[in-house]
């Protein structure tokens, strides 16, 4: 499998979200979580690559990406 996964860590839910946000914009990625700290070591968010546009040889669907 290819899939490249971004992570992003940070001390508070909110700091989290605005670096995921940055990152995103930055390298042309899209979230995949949103912020939890159910680990219990900071507040963690992952992003990938953004998916291609749905066409009609996909059904309109798309490529489906997992968290």
């Amino acid at each position: 499998m290819d899939e490249v996964v971004f992570m992003v860590r940070a001390g508070s839910q909110a700091a989290c979200l605005e670096q995921l946000r940055l990152l995103c914009e930055r390298m042309g990625l899209q979230p995949a979580t949103t912020p939890t700290d159910a680990a219990g070591r900071g507040w963690v968010a992952r992003a990938v690559p953004q998916t291609k546009a749905p066409d009609a040889e996909d059904g309109g669907r798309g490529p489906v990406v997992g968290g």
